[in-house]
């Protein structure tokens, strides 16, 4: 059965708030076997309102709209919704009795303009709201069911929970059962990634596979429809059995489990420790561990040599390597990581050096330039290996691709991957 979810506000159109209760409504809808068919935004016109109530009832059998029942001369969506239905507003007196309540328990006198708030079109029900003043309204359109819920995400949740999720859970009707799940992977591109799924990402296939990308992490997210738990859970597991078969190390976690949290995991399997020595991520990758609760017990610390002269003070680089070199080299990088193992005694260090710009680039070294060095114990002797990056953005995501290189470098080593793998080294 499908859904549509509408998000009413001028701050919603205009981008000043960021919509999080479609978001929510979506998750929750698909949990209960709903197929979510759109989300549209509306401004405050009354007129639009009507239109995006009518044309919505006519896509789908469930319609759930938030925001604009508020007590202001811009809050119109009870009066879209009464000329979508073709009928007036009309007051429900224990509405309004239940908004001067919420008044009189906070010791305050009702004004006016929250009389509004009481009003409904003629034929709908009013769901009473016990965390603000703005009741909700259930009505419906050519055999679609409406809800009309606050945009205030706590009342938002709060009537969800009251009224609209026992309702939709006690009649399932013909719904399937809906799973979802998402795959991540990092070093791969999107488009490298799809070819590497080939027909497992056939659209007409069940279960469906699409790719999303942030912040350089594409993942495979993967939705799995059927008329039972048993087959939805059947075929979701194949599924991403296979996906993660295909994609191999790259794959380093399902939903929304980090990248930093399955290295400080695998370290702790394998009982080791490591540190950082840091120039052009100037700490960040110290902080995406530490991100972590209970890092400590896998991350022993690290250095952030950003001018030359820490990096000769505090991990005793030789003059003559920057002078001969520069900064931005493999040998620095190596020079720097095999420092951090030494000076902090850990299993395993990661340097990073490079040029974010944007500033700063020549034509042999141009921004985007970074190296990422790996010093590892080895029969009590130090192996140190540097692997030149060529990353492309601005300086923040120069930045976050490099320490999250640096992250998955460590990961294959530990895994035993071949790290050359990783689409944007530059090799030799």
């Amino acid at each position: 059965m499908q859904a549509v979810i509408l998000s009413i506000g001028d701050e919603l159109v205009l981008g000043q708030t960021i919509d999080t209760n479609s978001a929510f409504l979506a998750q929750q809808l698909t949990s209960l076997g709903f197929s979510v068919l759109y989300h549209q935004t509306v401004a405050d016109d009354q007129s639009a309102i009507a239109a995006a109530f009518v044309q919505a009832c006519r896509a789908a059998p469930l319609v759930i709209a938030t925001g604009g029942l508020g007590p202001t001369e811009d809050d119109l969506t009870r009066q879209g919704l009464a000329d979508a239905l073709g009928v007036s507003l009309v007051l429900d007196e224990a509405s309004l009795s239940e908004i001067e309540s919420f008044f009189t328990r906070r010791g305050r006198a009702m004004v006016a303009g929250n009389r509004i708030q009481a009003m409904h079109p003629v034929g709908s029900q009013m769901l009473a709201n016990h965390t603000g003043t703005a009741p909700g309204i259930r009505a419906a359109l050519h055999g679609t069911t409406i809800f009309v819920v606050p945009g205030v995400p706590r009342e938002m949740i709060a009537l969800w929970e009251r009224h609209i999720r026992p309702e939709l859970a006690q009649n399932p009707g013909a719904r399937n059962v809906i799973l979802t799940a998402k795959i991540n992977t990092f070093g791969l591109g999107e488009s490298d990634l799809a070819a590497r799924l080939g027909d497992l990402m056939d659209r007409a296939r069940n279960p469906k596979v699409g790719t999303t990308v942030s912040a350089g992490v594409v993942s495979a997210r993967v939705r799995s429809e059927f008329p039972t738990a048993a087959e939805a859970h059947a075929h979701m597991d194949q599924t991403l059995h296979a996906i993660a078969q295909i994609l191999g190390p790259f794959v380093y976690s399902r939903d929304d489990v980090t990248l930093q949290e399955e290295l400080l995991k695998l370290l702790r399997q394998t009982g080791q420790k490591i540190a950082t020595a840091e120039s052009c991520t100037g700490g960040l990758l110290s902080a995406m561990l530490t991100d972590v609760p209970g890092a400590s017990d896998c991350f022993l610390g690290g250095w952030v040599t950003y001018a030359n002269q820490l990096k000769q003070s505090q991990l005793d680089i030789p003059p003559d390597i920057l002078d001969r070199h520069g900064a931005v080299s493999s040998q620095t990088a190596h020079a720097m990581a095999h420092a951090a193992l030494v000076k902090s005694d850990a299993d395993a260090a990661l340097s990073i050096t490079g040029i974010a710009g944007p500033d700063g680039g020549t034509d042999e070294k141009p921004v985007g330039t970074v190296w990422v060095g790996l010093a590892v114990k080895n029969s009590g002797a130090v192996n140190v290996h540097t692997y030149r990056l060529a990353l492309t953005g601005d300086r923040p995501i120069i930045r976050d691709r490099a320490a999250k290189t640096a992250l998955q470098i460590l990961r294959f080593h530990l895994l035993g991957a071949p790290i050359e793998q990783i689409t944007w080294l530059k090799l030799k």
